[in-house]
């Protein structure tokens, strides 16, 4: 009875301690100075471990799409609006999955591995016992490294997939370079560039979050730090394409209006 009380009780009680930190984390934010050594040096990690992944899925999955939509526009005879399809598909969708994917897979396993080296080498205890608070020193300037490098990551992403989706149209399918620049915006807003950047904001600080408290409550040595990084992308994938299907949802209601 003991063991499957316990079995119940593990979960609940590691939600409500991810819970309990991200309200001491966005309570920080706006009461406690920002460590801003650390988050600058956060921001160009995750930066460095997150760029060249990005670019290199979002040039395929562009590429794809604008190849897969350009035969259904041909069917129709209206294949000058690649550019409008490719405006739309790449920020509304792939730019934002191919941030998810990158901001899970490769920002907040970083920065879990990190945080859980630091963690069974007894580093945070060590601040604890100095009176430095791990959650204002470590965790904070981390949360909002992977926020500012998510939204900055995602501009980046629809960036390079629009100069990939023209080359392509351009140079392979003989579409007018004119004509796509000019069909960028026929569907696609200032608003769909807004909730674009809603996402990414939420995909960041949900990674940036998932991480660290995998990083900060690790134990079991260094197998635990891997076990820590295997659940840090799983529950970031989880969450992170969830958030992608409520944002969506919501943002389809106010840009169509």
């Amino acid at each position: 009875m003991m063991l499957a009380s316990d079995t119940l009780t593990k979960p609940i009680r590691a939600v409500g301690s991810f819970f309990g930190m991200t309200l001491d984390v966005l309570v920080g934010i706006a009461t406690t100075p920002l460590a801003w050594r650390e988050f600058l040096s956060q921001s160009w990690f995750v930066a460095r471990v997150s760029m060249l992944p990005a670019v290199l899925m979002i040039i395929p999955y562009a590429v794809i799409n604008t190849f897969i939509f350009n035969i259904l526009l041909g069917e129709f005879g209206a294949a000058d609006f690649s550019g409008a399809g490719a405006a739309f598909f790449i920020v509304n969708q792939i730019g934002p999955i191919v941030t998810v994917l990158v901001t899970a897979g490769a920002s907040a396993t970083a920065m879990c591995a990190d945080l859980g080296a630091r963690t069974i080498r007894e580093e945070l205890d060590a601040q604890r016992v100095m009176g430095i608070d791990p959650i204002q020193a470590m965790v904070i300037p981390r949360v909002l490294a992977a926020t500012t490098v998510s939204v900055a990551l995602m501009g980046l992403v629809v960036l390079v997939g629009m100069v990939a989706s023209f080359v392509f149209c351009v140079f392979a399918l003989n579409v007018s370079a004119g004509v796509f620049v000019a069909g960028m915006t026929v569907v696609t807003g200032l608003g769909d560039v807004v909730v674009s950047i809603i996402k990414a904001f939420l995909f960041g600080l949900g990674a940036g979050l998932i991480a660290c408290y995998k990083g900060i409550s690790v134990g079991g040595g260094p197998a635990g730090v891997g076990n820590a990084v295997n659940e840090t992308v799983v529950f970031s994938f989880m969450v992170l394409f969830t958030v992608n299907v409520i944002v969506t949802a919501i943002g389809v209601q106010f840009t169509l209006q």
